[in-house]
């Protein structure tokens, strides 16, 4: 699986986003955001803040990074669940549009 790195990974070999390729859903069984189990509806659908992959929710990292990833030390950013400088919520006016994300309300 290639996953174009988002402008928050880790981007720890350079290329593809490694972070993501690890990520699964919280059963483990799958890739994350391609659940099957009972949790499919909760699992495939990210909002808000999300770790650093952009796959999981924030502090719900499955990666090698998620002890670093589910804790937030020192400044967090506005919605409290990722370090400030780390911010992936939509309150944060440095990430803008995702790939696939359309802005429907002509604010982007």
């Amino acid at each position: 699986m290639v996953v174009n790195p988002p402008p928050t990974c880790c981007k720890k070999t350079g290329g593809d986003c490694t972070c993501a390729q690890q990520a699964t859903c919280s059963c483990g069984q799958k890739e994350a955001l391609n659940c099957t189990c009972a949790r499919a509806p909760q699992e495939n659908t990210v909002e808000g803040a999300r770790c650093s992959c952009l796959r999981r929710p924030a502090k719900q990292c499955t990666c090698e990074r998620a002890a670093e990833e589910n804790t937030v030390t020192g400044e967090s950013c506005e919605c409290g669940l990722r370090n400030a400088e780390a911010c992936t919520c939509e309150k944060n006016p440095n990430t803008g549009l995702r790939e696939g994300e359309i802005d429907f309300t002509g604010k982007a």
